[in-house]
């Protein structure tokens, strides 16, 4: 006869429990991420719309039989149809295959100007933070005197050493704006390497490079990843500010500065040359934020469950 009773189990009971808290799947950190990021409305809504944008990137200007550069001086100025899906412009160039071409330009250049600006900012504020005292002092104030120089400043001074494109561009943003970044990074470094396992390391002899490649990059690269969103929407702003007065990208190439600043002129007379791509870089600028806040939260261990 069994002596168990309501609360109390068999050895057969207790070790098939405990075989099963074995064999239950462990969540890593970035499942964990990505099943709370999937949680999350806006972020996943803003991840679709910018995929969407990046796939007709790709394909939009296959679907029409115009070039973005051809100009047809017999077509200017005809409005949104079945002809011409958005438009065209003061040359009679096809608008919707401008808004594609542009959004490669846009997109490019602040996707790879913010993962520039986080390696560096990554490097610089780890060294700051891990190796304190004078060499923090005197990096910090040496941020401090970039920061206090104006933005358009630095891209002017680049301009005149480098011809206006695309690569002057990402060069401005990538060696001017990794401030933000490297000021993050080393506020989490000085939180980190107070840490006891980053104590021991150093204590078993560990290289300040072996120290930041194996302990501090993992653990700051969350951070970082929430921080590259918004650099990357801060890089499309300024590369459509830089093209509306000149020192962006340059004819016959298009961005959607370029065309921005284009429709502009025309706002009066013919709106829809101003309104299409302000629509698409408020979306594009709109899905970053979103899923810059949807990584806060998902990357958050205190919202951990």
């Amino acid at each position: 006869m069994s002596d168990a009773g309501p609360g109390r189990f068999s050895p057969l009971d207790r070790s098939e429990r405990a075989k099963l808290r074995t064999e239950a799947p462990t969540i890593g950190y970035w499942s964990d991420v990505w099943r709370r990021f999937r949680g999350n409305g806006a972020g996943m809504a803003g991840s679709c719309i910018l995929l969407l944008f990046v796939v007709m990137a790709a394909i939009g200007p296959l679907l029409v039989p115009y070039d973005y550069e051809t100009v047809d001086l017999a077509s200017t100025y005809l409005p949104p149809g079945s002809e011409h899906w958005f438009g065209t412009d003061v040359l009679g160039r096809d608008i919707w295959c401008r808004i594609w071409i542009g959004a490669r330009v846009s997109l490019f250049i602040g996707v790879v100007s913010a993962l520039s600006q986080m390696v560096i900012g990554i490097l610089i504020g780890s060294i700051s933070g891990l190796a304190g005292g004078k060499v923090d002092m005197i990096i910090m104030r040496a941020v401090d005197i970039l920061i206090a120089v104006p933005f358009l400043i630095w891209v002017s001074l680049f301009m005149l050493v480098l011809k206006p494109g695309i690569q002057s561009i990402i060069f401005a943003f990538s060696f001017t704006e990794w401030k933000g970044m490297a000021r993050l990074v080393r506020g989490e470094v000085l939180r980190l390497k107070e840490t006891e396992f980053v104590v021991a390391t150093r204590g078993m002899g560990a290289s300040s490079w072996r120290l930041i490649r194996r302990h501090l990059f993992p653990n700051v690269l969350p951070v970082a990843i929430v921080s590259v969103t918004f650099q990357v929407t801060s890089a499309i702003f300024g590369e459509a500010f830089l093209s509306y007065i000149g020192l962006g990208i340059q004819p016959p190439l298009t961005s959607w500065g370029i065309l921005i600043s284009s429709g502009i002129g025309e706002m009066r007379t013919y709106p829809y040359m101003l309104f299409i791509p302000a629509i698409f870089i408020s979306l594009t600028m709109l899905s970053l934020q979103l899923i810059g806040d949807g990584l806060r939260d998902a990357t958050d261990p205190k919202l951990r469950q």
